[in-house]
């Protein structure tokens, strides 16, 4: 696939703020109630958390016959998506492992290139090595995001001017994401080889201007939506919570 001209700059822009509307609200909110949906037997030899694919934009968890879906858009460089990450994705796990949630994750660009970076490497596994390369990516967010945004101006602007088959490489090293990458079982000539694919960075860059298109009211990351409806105002485990055990009653 050839590299539009057009996403490389809109890889340059802030293109929704992190933790808008909502992010700071307060305390993490508990475990969801357990009057809620019957748990669901799970699939011979695991659980549903064992099940996962790509399904159109994102990257999916669970079973597909579950009452709720819930679909989460973050950005893996957000650090309210990261607070997220440690306080609302245990508890969804575990209705995940019920059955009773299936749950999808939409990777979204804000940081620009870096994020698209990070994205490339979550998915550079499949499916089913995407969700332990973004817990990764979350518990070390501070580290390689302070890299990026230490790295010297000069280098960051020269990823405008570089072809999208060295740009993404380019910021992922000066973020140090082949090396979290490695310690996590993804090789850096790997990454590198998911980091330089045209297609994939195309791919990125639709991703988050299909979730704006699809949820024209959605304004920072991150956002959710249940069984297709935005939830306005959630942006943590907090805000989330209380939509998702109504829709679980």
């Amino acid at each position: 696939m050839r590299f539009r001209p057009v996403a490389i700059a809109f890889l340059a822009l802030s293109i929704a703020a992190c933790g808008k509307g909502g992010a700071d609200s307060g305390a993490a909110g508990g475990a969801v109630s357990t009057n809620t949906a019957a748990n669901v037997a799970p699939p011979p030899g695991g659980d549903w958390t064992t099940v996962v694919s790509g399904s159109g934009d994102g990257i999916v968890m669970g079973n597909p016959d579950a009452k709720v879906k819930l679909l989460e858009i973050a950005s893996l460089g957000c650090p309210f998506c990261k607070r997220f990450e440690d306080e609302g994705v245990p508890e969804v796990m575990k209705l995940v492992k019920a059955g009773q949630v299936q749950w999808e994750f939409r990777p979204f660009i804000i940081h620009g290139p870096v994020d698209v970076a990070a994205n490339l490497i979550a998915r550079c596994n499949g499916p089913q090595g995407f969700f332990p390369m973004s817990a990764a990516l979350y518990r070390e967010q501070e580290r390689w995001m302070g890299r990026f945004e230490q790295a010297p101006p000069e280098r960051v602007a020269r990823l405008q001017g570089l072809p999208p088959t060295q740009a993404f490489v380019e910021a992922a090293t000066l973020a140090g994401l082949q090396g979290i990458a490695a310690q996590n079982g993804l090789p850096s000539a790997k990454a590198n080889q998911c980091l330089a694919d045209e297609a994939a960075i195309e791919r990125e860059v639709a991703v988050t201007a299909n979730a704006q298109s699809e949820f024209p009211v959605f304004k920072g990351t991150p956002g959710f939506a249940i069984n297709g409806q935005f939830v306005p105002n959630a942006s943590s485990w907090a805000d989330l919570k209380p939509a998702l055990e109504a829709a679980l009653r």
